[in-house]
């Protein structure tokens, strides 16, 4: 039996979307982005897969293709602070599938630091991929968007860490309220031309990876902050990222829905 302290049943597809296309950013491995891209294919799009990591993409790539196969599937690899990577990875969604309908944001770069003690460096590569990566994208998304007038939905990755206070996490929090607001801006200017923009603001989704580097104590300080006393699967927080690009939600923009209980 499910308890509030173990995950519940995995949620099998339900076509909610079948024939749409879409982009994952940082969409390899087993995170928040790579469950994404595979709830999207569950759900009946294609998908084109980004990430940083060349290595990490061509094997998340290679497995889904052989899962959902290779004419669903692509992949390129794409540095979200540069510019040209950004136009590249739109324009091979074009190439590939004629069509942009679904773009999930999910790039990001944390990191821990006292302010007194961080350094322009540190400051400024945390802002450029978490936020100004997501401007990239977002901009990207909506000007194709615009052109084609066929609507769409951009959904991006904030954090809880948004709207609350977390020492050694100024440049994160801030790059995090940062994607909350840019969203809500770029809601109203996109309902013009029938394409929302949401995001979603998760607290504590672990994978194995991440559960093996982070120390029991943390960990254990960490869940017993969550209504549920455990983290969340990424496939739980890609659950709500597949509502918010589904017709279920096509009265919904410039919101931010946390995937946690720690809504301030």
């Amino acid at each position: 039996m499910t308890t509030p302290h173990t995950p519940p049943p995995y949620v099998p597809g339900h076509g909610l979307l079948a024939g749409r296309s879409a982009v994952v950013t940082a969409a390899a491995g087993a995170g928040i982005g790579g469950a994404t891209a595979r709830r999207l294919l569950e759900e009946g799009a294609r998908v084109v897969l980004s990430d940083a990591h060349a290595r990490r993409l061509k094997e998340s790539e290679t497995e889904l293709a052989r899962e959902f196969g290779a004419d669903r599937v692509a992949a390129l690899p794409c540095d979200v602070t540069d510019e040209a990577q950004v136009g590249a990875l739109f324009d091979l969604v074009a190439e590939r599938h004629g069509r942009l309908d679904i773009v999930v944001n999910n790039a990001g770069l944390g990191g821990t630091a006292d302010l007194v003690d961080m350094a322009d460096e540190q400051w400024d590569k945390v802002l450029d991929v978490t936020l100004n990566g997501t401007f990239r994208c977002t901009r990207a998304a909506l000007r194709r968007m615009r052109a084609a007038g066929a609507g769409g939905v951009v959904v991006n990755n904030a954090s809880v860490v948004g709207w609350r206070a977390q020492k050694g996490q100024a440049h994160y929090a801030a790059a995090k309220a940062g994607v909350m607001a840019l969203t809500r801006c770029a809601a109203l200017e996109a309902a013009a031309y029938g394409v929302r923009v949401n995001a979603v603001s998760p607290s504590l989704a672990m994978h194995p990876h991440l559960v093996k580097v982070t120390t029991p104590e943390l960990l254990e300080e960490l869940t017993s902050r969550e209504a549920f006393g455990r983290y969340a699967e990424p496939w739980e927080v890609a659950n709500v990222i597949v509502f918010l690009a589904s017709g279920y939600s096509s009265y919904l923009t410039g919101e931010v829905l946390s995937v946690s209980s720690q809504h301030p």
